[in-house]
């Protein structure tokens, strides 16, 4: 009786346990199929295309040459209202410029320095080891200059906006001529469809001819776009070739290891699975 019993919970339990399976993994799917909206659907901007970025691949790293293009047009147009603070000069070197151009271009600001014997504040100019200065002094300022909106720090931009390089790319190539009838903006913002809410504080500041590339690429509002947006992608994820060069490297160690573990399991096994037993009965006399 006792047994029956026992049999009997374990069964309940059984189906409670994959009935709580089923429940989970229902719900998972549920919110993995169903898209996470952080803000109302009128607040949501255009859906961004799909652009056919070269360092999305599987093996493909970044056009190192569109880095320093892009570098160029952040100096030149973007550094005067948003920073990058998490950049440091000596993580372009080797990447889009060499050593010594790096320390000319640090060596163009000034940092704080340790103050005198005196306690008098001091001043030095930029090494490899600094960080890319900000625009403004501190967040007053930026607001101040900006009628109140507060340009946002690019070095993580890429990773921190849905759609990635995508989004930027179209935000900056998105400004139309004139807003479509209908839509009225607030004093102080410019119509973009694919920023959220259509307002954005920022106008448009890339136009063809902006800038002059020093290898004499033509510098149209597209292509400014992408090489801007490929040197913040490169800020955001500057191991990228790295991790693409040490992936390989995993993968092709795994692989070989694999094969190898497999020749020796074959070689030791292969005698005792292919061993047969045969049962010879004693001869009758």
């Amino acid at each position: 009786m006792w047994r029956f019993s026992s049999l009997r919970q374990t069964s309940r339990l059984t189906k409670h346990a994959v009935a709580a399976t089923v429940a989970t993994a229902g719900i998972g799917a549920y919110l993995y199929a169903t898209p996470a909206h952080a803000m109302t659907e009128a607040e949501h901007g255009l859906h961004a295309p799909h652009y056919g970025w070269s360092h999305n691949g599987l093996l493909s790293t970044f056009d190192h040459q569109s880095i320093r293009r892009g570098y160029q047009v952040y100096r030149e147009v973007c550094a005067t209202c948003h920073s990058l603070n998490l950049v440091a000069w000596r993580t372009m070197v080797g990447v889009s410029h060499t050593a010594d151009e790096v320390r000319e271009m640090a060596a163009e600001f000034e940092y704080d320095d340790e103050p005198d014997d005196d306690g008098n504040p001091r001043k030095r100019t930029g090494k490899l080891a600094d960080y890319m200065p900000a625009p403004y002094e501190n967040e007053q300022a930026a607001r101040a200059a900006n009628q109140g909106a507060l340009p946002p720090d690019l070095s993580l931009v890429v990773k921190a906006r849905h759609g990635g390089c995508d989004y930027i790319f179209s935000l900056l190539t998105g400004y139309p001529e004139e807003a479509p009838a209908g839509v009225s903006l607030p004093p102080g913002l410019n119509y973009n469809p694919y920023f959220p809410g259509g307002g954005i504080a920022m106008a448009r500041v890339l136009f063809d001819g902006l800038v002059e590339y020093e290898d004499g690429t033509p510098a149209t509002t597209s292509q400014m776009a992408k090489d801007v947006t490929t040197f913040l992608n490169w800020a955001a994820e500057p191991e990228h070739d790295d991790r693409k060069r040490a992936g390989m490297k995993v993968i092709f160690t795994l692989s070989l290891l694999w094969a190898l573990s497999v020749w020796v399991k074959r070689w030791k096994w292969a005698s005792i699975k292919n061993r047969k037993i045969v049962y010879r009965p004693p001869p009758k006399n």
